[in-house]
């Protein structure tokens, strides 16, 4: 079975090397690597090329203009030969043992049609696992492995190919953000994965990444944002979940040119008499501490 590892960049250059080795030193060797250089200014291109050069595996480098990482994704996914979709960070690395783990999990669901893949933890560089450490192995959706079994800390998700073409990312005029949680919560509704409670993927969490500027980056693409938490308001989730999405989706909201209507259409009018005015008072004090 071929794995896909998926490198969306944007001006990584100087850490690449730290990528590429971890993926060369992997004990499963049927992968390839596909990299999407989302509009790179630096020497990104030519970093590529000399491990091209090295021929110890396979690359599949594809430029494009900037334009985000959900672009980045979507590209990647019809670049894609493997039958299974690692999305891998330019900012993180993956231990040795990971492909292999990922291919052992994965082995006893190939073939159900209700299985969309395999998840694992994300760890530090220590080996810590980042997030809590209440399960050993379970088989949920990506909404109930944080509401119904309490998991906490970013996981890897590792999705069928063929899943994430049925799910593409919606590309939206003038946005380049777009959640992930929008698309694994939209394949929640379909598909299960297999969680293992091991960790799969070193995280770095690099000043220069999107988790560090996320409130930012949600102002300046707030449509997106937007479908996130008015369709997560809608899921199957606690009450007072669907009460914290419609404030943020108010909060968010006043960065779009969306009529008020418009809008109202799109979530619960009953929670939104808490969640304007509370989402208000947060869109205020973004705009305090972020523009």
């Amino acid at each position: 079975m071929k794995i896909t590892i998926f490198t969306p960049t944007y001006n990584r250059a100087y850490n690449l090397k730290n990528v590429y080795d971890s993926i060369c030193n992997q004990t499963y060797k049927n992968f390839e690597w596909v990299v999407v250089d989302d509009g790179s200014v630096d020497n990104t291109k030519q970093v590529i090329e000399s491990f091209k050069q090295e021929e110890k595996i396979h690359i599949n480098y594809h430029y494009q203009e900037n334009r985000g990482k959900h672009f980045a994704i979507n590209k990647g996914v019809a670049l894609a030969e493997g039958e299974l979709f690692l999305i891998l960070d330019s900012d993180d690395e993956l231990p040795d043992f990971a492909l292999q783990l990922i291919a052992d999990k994965y082995k006893g669901f190939e073939g159900k049609e209700n299985i969309g893949g395999v998840a694992g933890r994300r760890m530090f560089k220590e080996g810590d696992i980042v997030g809590s450490n209440n399960f050993t192995e379970l088989v949920s959706n990506s909404l109930d492995i944080r509401y119904k079994h309490h998991v906490s800390g970013d996981l890897v998700e590792i999705f069928k190919t063929d899943v994430l073409k049925e799910f593409p990312f919606p590309e939206i005029e003038n946005e380049k953000f777009c959640p992930e949680a929008l698309l694994w919560n939209r394949i929640a509704q379909k598909y299960k994965l297999l969680f293992f409670n091991k960790g799969i993927y070193i995280t770095q969490y690099l000043p220069d990444g999107l988790t560090s500027k996320i409130v930012k980056i949600r102002m300046t693409s707030p449509i997106a944002s937007m479908l996130t938490y008015s369709e997560l308001e809608s899921y199957s989730v606690p009450v007072f979940q669907k009460i914290r999405a419609n404030i943020n989706f108010w909060r968010f909201s006043f960065n779009s040119n969306y009529s008020f209507s418009k809008k109202l259409k799109m979530v619960y009018k009953l929670f939104s008499l808490i969640g304007m005015p509370l989402g208000f008072i947060m869109y205020l004090k973004d705009k305090k501490n972020h523009l």
